[in-house]
């Protein structure tokens, strides 16, 4: 059951660059951590298309602010966006929110596809 949830709180948006790659970590604080997504695509190229994301482990607040190595230095994180969070929608398969960033302002969603994977893309504002 979906849950409405009219709560401000914080976001970042790191570029994370690995031995496997180069992805985005959308992170989205939650209750004590960080809902995290991996996503290809830079905040800038996300618009209403579908992208898919990778829902991955919670990571701690303190991602909030960190730049630097990972994972015993086989990458390293440098923050892309960053800013406000308005969480609207919460469910098991679905997180409707708000963002007020550098970079993106707006509202997206992450929805789980029947398969298993999650997709990002923008809401579009209803006129």
């Amino acid at each position: 059951m979906a849950e409405s949830v009219p709560e401000s709180r914080r976001f970042v948006i790191q570029r994370h660059s690995a031995a496997d790659g180069l992805h985005w970590d959308w992170m989205l604080e939650g209750e004590g951590g960080l809902w995290t997504w991996r996503v290809a695509l830079p905040p800038g190229e996300i618009g209403v298309e579908p992208v898919e994301a990778e829902r991955i482990h919670e990571h701690p607040l303190r991602f909030l602010t960190y730049e630097g190595p990972v994972q015993k230095n086989t990458g390293s994180v440098k923050i892309e966006d960053s800013g406000g969070l308005s969480l609207m929608e919460i469910s098991d398969v679905r997180v409707i929110f708000g963002l007020e960033g550098r970079v993106l302002s707006g509202q997206f969603e992450f929805h789980q596809q029947p398969q298993g994977g999650w997709i990002l893309h923008r809401l579009v504002p209803r006129r």
